[in-house]
């Protein structure tokens, strides 16, 4: 086992390559060095040659506790990845892994969780109270770009200055995700949040002598608001607000949704998200559908209810 790091350094290395981003490489990583802890840590020593199928079935078992199934799926999807890998060195003959199956992942599709208004609020009212005038300021923007824009995470993690345009008062966002960058008309709250962050943010730049951060979003030390920050701040804040949010990405459910139900067309919605195809954007008009709500005012059953009514 003692070749593993040497091993691992030259995958992640070949991993890094392939132009995927920092947190799916932070947590591919993470995820082989705990399997490589456990592969040191059996006793008789084993070589990277001598692990079996059965060696990967006790380690899978183990990762499987008390973990959902798209966590233990990841988690086999890279270790097929890494024993691939294995196999074009010529360590292992076969790779077991692509014939272990992983837990069956239910394929029916999920209405998008959406957060109500007065949730919304909440969350807004508690980060203007965070501690300090510049991450109050800073948190208010990142909450309004959220359910303004409906941006992804990533999207707004990775943000500069020279994405927002003034002038037009719009966001051009990059096209890691669709392929395809898009440009986003930004309401009028968000631009008010925006003109309001942007000379705190110069001011705290220089405050700690980084005024050559190309970040939008940066933090009170200066760097840029990593994906993950953005998520332990979002999460914080909801939990002093006592709102029950499970990701962030249901400020995108909200945005679309909320969009749809003002009556806003699918299709500019689907242009706002960014999203390749109708068929994701018409998943929100589940949860939000005026006229399907005008559809059934119109239910015979409701003229039953009014003669009812007027008996009484």
């Amino acid at each position: 086992m003692r070749r593993w790091d040497r091993l691992l350094d030259s995958y992640m290395e070949e991993y890094r390559a392939r132009g995927v981003s920092p947190q799916t490489i932070a947590y591919t990583e993470a995820r082989l060095n705990k399997w490589g802890r456990w592969l040191k840590g059996q006793r008789p020593r084993i070589g990277i040659e001598e692990i079996d199928a059965e060696m990967l079935t006790q380690y899978i078992g183990k990762c499987a506790s008390f973990r959902a199934k798209a966590t233990v799926y990841a988690t086999l999807s890279t270790m097929r990845g890494f024993g691939d890998y294995l196999v074009r060195q010529g360590l292992w003959k076969i790779n077991s892994l692509r014939w272990m199956k992983g837990p069956k992942v239910t394929p029916y599709s999920r209405l998008p969780k959406r957060l109500d208004h007065v949730h919304m609020e909440a969350m807004w009212r508690e980060a203007a109270k965070c501690h300090g005038n510049y991450s109050a300021h800073l948190w208010v923007t990142v909450l309004a770009m959220l359910y303004g824009s409906g941006l992804r995470r990533g999207e707004l993690e990775r943000l500069n200055l020279e994405h927002f345009d003034r002038a037009e008062g719009t966001l051009r966002i990059d096209g890691r995700k669709t392929g395809q960058e898009r440009c986003v008309p930004l309401p009028e709250m968000v631009l008010r949040c925006l003109e309001a962050y942007l000379p705190l943010r110069h001011n705290q730049l220089e405050a700690v002598g980084s005024c050559g951060e190309p970040a939008l979003l940066v933090s009170r030390i200066g760097q840029r608001l990593s994906g993950m920050s953005i998520s332990h701040g979002i999460h914080a804040i909801a939990r002093r607000a006592q709102v029950p949010i499970h990701s962030l990405h249901q400020f995108r459910h909200s945005c679309a949704s909320d969009l749809l139900e003002a009556g806003v067309h699918l299709a500019e919605v689907q242009r706002i998200l960014g999203h390749c195809a109708i068929q994701t954007t018409v998943r929100y008009t589940h949860i939000a559908d005026p006229q399907r709500r005008a559809a059934m005012r119109l239910h015979p059953i409701n003229d039953w209810l009014s003669e009812r009514r007027g008996i009484a």
